[in-house]
């Protein structure tokens, strides 16, 4: 039986005629039209005309790539022609109207992992889409502070050795990959289950001293192996592109850190909720994991302002679980004490 196609899931969601449904079929319909535009220009790589210089900073303070500012213009663009009423994203601090008499308001970052642009690592595009609200004041950012619970739909666009989707619509994690022979994306992994249980997790461990202990703790049982109070041999996986940690999360199950930490601006983390740890937790949870801040559950956190700043952990969810317990609860952590209890939750 042949795979089915993104057309026909889309056609399947849609069902009876719904102008809500109607407009986020058309504007991932949109949303794949600009990303293959992106994928076709990421393919020529140093030899494209938009690749990894620089252009200085984007309105959270961080660097911009050429790729950046090509890629949000490319999905604006396409935005434009879609059911959309309101444009956010990483790379512009205020939102764009486009149509205020349009359903749909889409948050995205054009262009997730582009320090990895120039080493020919994947990279993506996250989109989260919300319902566009009107409000009294006329403010538009005011669609984008709803919690992620929310979420008409979200998903991801991995621009690597395939470009593929992840999309969820609400009833599951489906991956499409687009086929060059068809000329379409072709449903390849459908319903993707995240196992409950892992033995591989991904942080950035030169940070290691900057963390508060909780993570540290975690981290070090973890490395302990068959020896510790794991008793069981961990893997440790750090791309630095968020689609491409979420993408093997999703095929091989593990768990993901980017947790806050002492450093100044990192206390709050780096993810952004809107655009990046929304759509990701959607996602995840769609496929039985967990997002968290390390405490509290990402899509029921509101967010107070566009380009707000998170921690977060997602993957495995009994994994997740446990992250939270030497969060909040270090003495419930059974297997480690009293035989490996050396040191305190906060030492001096």
């Amino acid at each position: 039986m042949p795979a089915a196609t993104l057309d026909a899931f889309l056609n399947s969601y849609l069902g009876e005629p719904d102008e809500l449904r109607a407009a986020v079929v058309m504007t991932v319909r949109r949303l794949t039209q600009a990303a293959t535009t992106i994928r076709n220009t990421i393919n020529q790589g140093v030899l494209g005309t938009a690749f990894a210089g620089t252009r200085g900073a984007n309105a959270d303070g961080d660097v911009q790539k050429d790729l950046d500012i090509f890629a949000d213009d490319i999905f604006l663009d396409a935005m434009r022609h879609a059911p959309v009423a309101l444009y956010a994203s990483e790379e512009l601090e205020q939102p764009v109207l486009l149509d205020k008499q349009a359903p749909v308001a889409i948050a995205i970052d054009p262009l997730d992992g582009s320090s990895n642009i120039d080493t020919n690592v994947s990279i993506g595009t996250i989109f989260s889409l919300l319902p566009a609200i009107g409000t009294p004041d006329g403010n538009p950012a005011a669609s984008f502070l709803q919690a992620g619970v929310n979420q008409l739909g979200a998903g991801f666009f991995i621009y690597g050795p395939q470009l593929a989707l992840v999309l969820s619509l609400g009833s599951g994690t489906h991956v499409f990959v687009l086929s060059t022979r068809l000329g379409t994306f072709v449903q390849a992994y459908e319903s993707r289950i995240i196992p409950q249980r892992t033995e591989e997790f991904a942080i950035n461990a030169a940070n290691y001293r900057h963390w508060d202990e909780a993570v540290r703790l975690y981290i070090d049982d973890c490395l302990e192996g068959t020896e510790g109070p794991r008793e069981k041999d961990f893997n440790m996986r750090w791309i630095a592109s968020l689609v491409a940690d979420c993408y093997r999360i999703l095929m091989r199950g593990g768990v993901f850190l980017y947790p806050g930490d002492k450093r100044k601006g990192y206390r709050q983390g780096r993810l952004r909720l809107v655009y990046e740890a929304n759509p990701i937790a959607y996602l995840i949870e769609q496929a039985a994991g967990a997002a968290t801040d390390t405490i509290t559950r990402i899509l029921e956190i509101q967010p107070e302002s566009l380009h707000q700043r998170v921690p977060m952990v997602f993957g495995s969810a009994r994994e997740v679980a446990r992250i939270t317990r030497y969060h909040t609860e270090p003495s419930a952590i059974g297997e480690r004490a009293p035989l490996f209890s050396r040191r305190g939750l906060f030492r001096a």
